[in-house]
């Protein structure tokens, strides 16, 4: 065991562990955000069988929770190779890639809970451009207007889709490492678990059960 703590303490290993780590918070994290979600809707809108919504509720909950642990696992595997290749250093431009292709991978085939994230990441990201005001959030904040749509909602293309769901993602990989104050907060806080999170740890609890 001390053996063992030894080797999650070296810095050395310390990029490579990054990765399992920010795998494991990826899908703790994407269960956490997809279980209820997928919950209530199935409650308030399901149609079918109790038998049939759990399924629903369980394969939309496996593919928000996986996805998100490929992405990080992806993003930061893509992260330490382009450092490597440029000596150690770090540039401006790694972020993009890394997310961009990421997103790429993960995200590119269009399902309704990869257009949903894809969606919600492109929000943050369009978001981010509006000016900043002088003053942080305040802790309360209005709540969402309810949309009302009608006629029969058609899907994105797909070969559009793929494009926009890598382009989603480059972008806010990149605004969150150099302008991370123009992200909403609550994203903000989400990417600070999934990725900075999962760089620190102490010993073996820390590394797989819980953050420091």
């Amino acid at each position: 065991m001390s053996a063992l703590e030894d080797f999650i303490a070296n810095p050395a290993y310390q990029p490579y562990l990054a990765i399992l780590k920010g795998a494991r918070n990826g899908f703790v994290y994407g269960v956490k955000v997809r279980f209820p979600h997928a919950l209530v809707m199935s409650i308030l809108f399901g149609r079918g069988d109790w038998k049939s919504r759990a399924r629903v509720i369980f394969r939309a909950t496996k593919q928000h929770a996986f996805n998100l642990a490929k992405f990080v696992t992806l993003y930061k595997t893509f992260m330490l190779i382009q450092q490597k290749a440029n000596g150690g250093k770090p540039r401006s431009s790694d972020t993009f890639l890394a997310g961009l292709l990421g997103g790429y991978i993960v995200f590119g085939e269009r399902t309704a809970v990869n257009e949903q994230i894809v969606l919600y990441v492109v929000s943050r990201v369009v978001a981010s451009f509006i000016p900043r005001a002088g003053t942080p959030y305040s802790s309360s904040s209005p709540p969402a207007p309810g949309a009302v749509t009608t006629g029969r909602p058609m899907p994105p293309d797909s070969r559009y889709f793929t494009l926009f769901a890598a382009l989603a993602w480059g972008a806010v990989m990149w605004l969150f490492e150099h302008r991370g104050e123009t992200i909403q907060p609550g994203m903000f806080n989400s990417m600070v678990y999934l990725y900075r999170d999962s760089e620190r740890w102490k010993n073996l609890k820390t590394l797989l059960w819980y953050n420091t």
